[in-house]
């Protein structure tokens, strides 16, 4: 197909002498290197891209950047086709293939239209209020819609792109490289100062490239160029092209995703740390509010403005606008210098003065578009009567919004800005600093010298002479009252102005609300075009003010990010290495089901016992329980301390005392953070007066070690101590069961006495065995007769299979971390990441008398705190199920059955199990009223799953809760 919507010369990042091949929707159609997807559809007249979400209206390119509500295409097939990227943005390369989303069999013809037909039957909050009952038929109703949305698909396929990610450090980022960007940039290069700028173009220069003015006399593309090439030859400046940065997090560092323009979608994730940031995102132009203002051919005015001047395309030869400010003036006479026609320049004021440019239409009543596949023409109704205008292009311009989302993210306040009709930073000079549009500024030569300002704040920017610029960017009405047919707020989601009046209408006043319940501003583009106009809108609905109601809440991220671009090259086998015991090989050759446990691979269950987890881990368990079991528990944290300080320092991390431990015994601790929530638990031996060894959870071994570093070197540096992770060191076996004593008995063959009188409950012994140092501690975590054997590492190995040669006569076999959850549930022990959850205190634990009075700890003055001892925080209890059902991990625990009527949650299922002793469904969990619920019915509610089980509240310790076979 020919270009027949090229214009004959011009397009400043085109290269027309490099033709490009490209298939849209089966098509062969042609374009230029440097155009986008979007500029050389509209260059052949392709202007039906797509159908919008819930009518199935016909939708044409609307935007020229990464505002675009309409043109999702995929691009790509097999293995690299990406769904849902915006033909705005897409570059085009040879060979390209693009297909639109929406429509069958084609975009053009899609016979889905006919729901348009079922309009009145889908107003704002339909899905509120349908397929709601009965809960059963949604399963079947959810694979429908998600099919009618038609939001592209996914290839099974592993993403064969490239992802990198990089890191970036500046003393001045700048974010926007338009006209006040780059004098920002200039402006604090000249001082010496590293400077990073990102520009979400492939092209610097922003506004400045899309339209004829000059700059102290100067072509606006040579003031560009000249501001370019200082930051090219400063050794201390980079320049990102094609790179957004669409996240803040704390004030100095940013996330940015740069497209690297080799076809293949191929992206680099850079971090961005930087000591200050100057925001020069620029504005984004709003439509108005009139009948089907979604046709094909409806453009906004400045994205005419930029194909005229980028990429030498004119969108239509017959050109009408429709604006309420003069900004739009200058788009009409681009379409005239580009040879195409203005049929009539509709502004909704009453007067403009534009210089030579004046009005045709003033004072607009209503406006309602003609055409159905493409624009026809306008018709417009004034107070003088009704005219109808024939074209095939609306520019329409409804203001200009600043691009604060980067402000706001930062936490930095806004204020409604009447002149804008839109909010603008509160204050241009505090961090970050705003310049040009996005802090407020409207002409350009302001723009400049706020960016000089903001690069360089000991600076006094001169004059900027500018000519050329229209400015005048203070709206007048947004609303033109529609005589028939939608007007669309939101293009991307199909919320039009009656879906907005129905809202307030059932009581929803605010953005906030009235954003939800219409789904308005939740497309893939945001909101970016229609948020202001929406807020404005339910404003005046509600009879309010825009100013009073605010706006929605802005979130990073600014545009949409592929997971992948978030996971570098983290894909397939994780390049970090795989930790594994001493007994690693053992546990594969005897099949051992592995899973991640922290940094290390554990076994999971044995297949040897059961060929699922659930069978395996049951018959694990059972055998712990009535005979002995072996467990591989190398990777708990070691830490050895010594020196004379030890006992002190751990007084002052653990609640409880440790100073007072006798060499050759064990204690249970537990460590707070400052906050008072618990941070870890477990034991720790005094192996002599000096020699001290403490186990962590295998997730928390080098938090703890930070923490305990961090407590000796800053909160307790006098103290005599010397600490260091021996993790890797040592190998530790688990022996646990009723006959796990006469195992670890033959084990040593006389050796070494293990009976109950010499090796008590929470001892430690240490001694050689063959010139091997062995440590024997008996501890329990399954709440049997248990003992932790550990050796040095290289004869890790060795011990296990001497433990298992000594306890073959007792049937011993080993048991994997499924067991030993069913067996630590059973008896009511906590684990770290699941019950002990960052969001529960000792008291919450029912493990209130670990808090000494006597000492100070780490956490101690949070516990006073009112909130720690507040009746209603919910506490450690049991759970059994009252039939054979399984219990969710995670569900919230309510009084009555859920039958879909709000009701508060008393509390949340933290650990279950099938529990083989008890032979029903059990769980572990905290609820408000911990063990005076006891006896009491509740119910567990997945909100995930939607599954609920009847449960009993019982004591947390289902099994032994005396401790009588631990100790025997």
């Amino acid at each position: 197909m020919t270009q027949d919507f090229r214009t004959l010369i011009g397009g400043l990042v085109v290269d027309r002498s490099d033709r490009v091949g490209f298939t849209f929707d089966g098509r062969l159609l042609s374009g230029y290197r440097g155009d986008t997807l979007a500029s050389a559809l509209l260059a052949n007249g392709v202007h039906t891209v797509g159908r919008s979400l819930k009518y199935r209206r016909p939708r044409g390119i609307f935007s020229a950047g990464g505002e675009e509500p309409n043109a999702l295409v995929t691009v790509g097939k097999g293995k690299h086709r990406v769904p849902n990227l915006k033909a705005t943005e897409v570059a085009l390369v040879e060979g390209l293939v693009a297909s639109s989303q929406r429509g069958w069999p084609s975009a053009r013809r899609d016979l889905g239209a006919v729901t348009s037909l079922l309009g009145p039957l889908l107003p704002s909050g339909f899905y509120y209020k349908t397929f709601m009952r009965p809960q059963q038929s949604w399963p079947m109703i959810e694979p429908v819609l998600r099919r009618a949305a038609a939001s592209g698909r996914v290839p099974p396929e592993p993403d064969p792109a490239r992802y990198d990610r990089g890191h970036l450090h500046c003393d001045v980022l700048v974010v926007g490289a338009g006209p006040a960007g780059l004098a920002a940039a200039v402006a604090a290069a000249a001082t010496g100062e590293r400077v990073v700028v990102a520009e979400a173009d492939p092209h610097v220069g922003g506004c400045l490239l899309d339209r004829p003015v000059t700059i102290d006399g100067q072509p606006a593309s040579e003031w560009v160029d000249a501001a370019a090439g200082v930051l090219a030859d400063n050794q201390a400046a980079t320049v990102l092209t094609s790179t957004t940065v669409f996240g803040c997090y704390g004030r100095e560092r940013f996330g940015a995703v740069q497209h690297l323009a080799d076809g293949r979608g191929d992206q680099r994730y850079w971090q961005i740390h930087a000591g200050r940031v100057v925001l020069a995102t620029g504005a984004i132009e709003r439509p108005l509010l009139f009948a089907n203002n979604d046709r094909p051919g409806v453009m906004l005015a400045s994205a005419v403005e930029r194909y005229i001047h980028r990429f030498g395309v004119i969108p239509g030869s017959r050109a009408i606008i429709i604006t309420n400010n003069d900004s739009a003036y200058s788009a009409a006479a681009a379409i005239r210098g580009a040879g195409a026609e203005v049929r009539a320049v509709i502004d909704t004021r009453l007067s403009s003065d534009c210089g030579d440019l004046q009005p045709d239409i003033v004072g607009v009543e209503s406006v309602s578009v003609s055409g159905r596949s493409r624009v026809s023409g306008v018709t417009v109704v004034t107070s003088v009567g009704l005219q109808e205008i024939t074209g095939d292009l609306v520019c329409v311009s409804g203001g200009w919004t600043p691009t604060v989302h980067l402000h706001s993210a930062l936490g930095a306040p806004t204020l409604y800005d009447p002149d804008w009709g839109a909010f603008v930073p509160a204050s241009r000079t505090d961090v970050p600093m705003s310049a040009g549009a996005c802090g407020g500024i409207g002409s350009l030569a302001g723009a400049i010298q706020s960016g000089a300002r903001a690069g360089d704040p000991d600076t006094v920017p001169g004059n900027v002479v500018i000519d050329g610029d229209f400015g005048g960017v203070t709206p007048g009405p947004t609303r033109i009252v529609p005589r028939r047919g939608h007007a669309f707020v939101d293009l991307a989601t199909d919320v039009d102005v009656h879906g907005v009046e129905v809202a307030v209408s059932e009581g929803y006043s605010g953005p906030q609300h009235v954003k939800r319940y219409t789904t308005m501003g939740m497309g893939p583009d945001q909101g970016k075009t229609a948020n202001i106009n929406g807020a404005a809108l339910t404003a005046d609905l509600a009879g309010s003010s825009l100013s009073d109601v605010g706006t929605t809440t802005h979130r990073p991220p600014f545009v949409p990010v592929a997971l992948g671009a978030l996971a570098g090259r983290e894909s397939g086998t994780r390049i970090a290495p795989v930790r594994r015991t001493p007994m690693d090989e053992w546990h594969a050759a005897s099949g051992a089901v592995f899973m991640p446990s922290g940094l290390w691979r554990r076994p999971k269950y044995f297949r040897s016992n059961g060929e699922d987890a659930v069978t395996a881990a049951t018959a694990e368990a059972r055998r712990v329980r009535t005979g002995v079991g072996i467990a591989d528990v190398s990777t708990l944290g070691k830490i050895e301390l010594r020196g004379a300080g030890v006992g002190e320092l751990l007084d002052f991390v653990y609640t409880n005392r440790f100073s007072n431990l006798k060499p050759g015994r064990v204690r249970y601790g537990l460590m707070l953070r400052d906050d008072g929530y618990v941070m870890d638990d477990g034991t720790t031996s005094r192996l002599s007066d000096a020699h001290w060894l403490l186990t962590t959870t295998t997730a928390n071994a080098e938090p703890v070690l930070q923490h305990l570093e961090y407590c000796h070197q800053v909160l307790r540096p006098e103290l005599d101590v010397a600490m260091s992770s021996v993790t890797d060191q040592w190998a530790v076996a688990a022996v646990a069961g009723p006959d796990a004593r006469e195992v670890v008995g033959a084990f040593f063959d006389g050796d070494l006495d293990v009976g109950p009188n010499a090796l008590p409950f929470m001892a430690v012994e240490v001694l050689e065995l063959g010139g091997v140092p062995v440590r024997v501690a008996r501890v329990s975590f399954s709440g049997e007769l248990g003992y932790e054997m550990g050796v040095p590492a290289d004869h890790g190995l060795a011990m296990w299979e001497r433990l298992l040669d000594a306890g073959a006569a007792w049937g011993i076999g080993p048991y994997g971390l499924e067991g030993m959850d069913y067996l630590r549930i059973e008896k009511g022990h906590l684990v770290v990441g699941m019950d002990i959850d960052g969001r529960v205190s000792p008291y919450d634990l029912g493990l209130g008398g670990l808090c000494s009075s006597q000492k100070d700890f780490v956490g101690r003055r949070s516990l006073a705190m009112p909130v720690f001892s507040d009746p209603d925080r919910p506490q450690l209890a049991g759970f059994v199920a009252e039939g054979s059902e399984m219990i969710t991990a995670g569900a919230q625990l309510i009084e009555r059955a859920f039958d879909g009527t709000a009701q508060e949650s008393l509390g949340r299922i933290t650990s279950v199990a099938n529990s083989p002793t008890l032979e029903r469904p059990i769980a572990l969990g905290l609820v408000v009223g911990g063990s005076e619920r006891i006896g009491e019915r509740l119910h567990a509610a997945s909100p995930v799953t939607g599954q609920q089980v009847a449960v009993e509240v019982v004591s947390p310790h289902f099994y032994d809760p005396a401790g009588e076979r631990q100790r025997s």
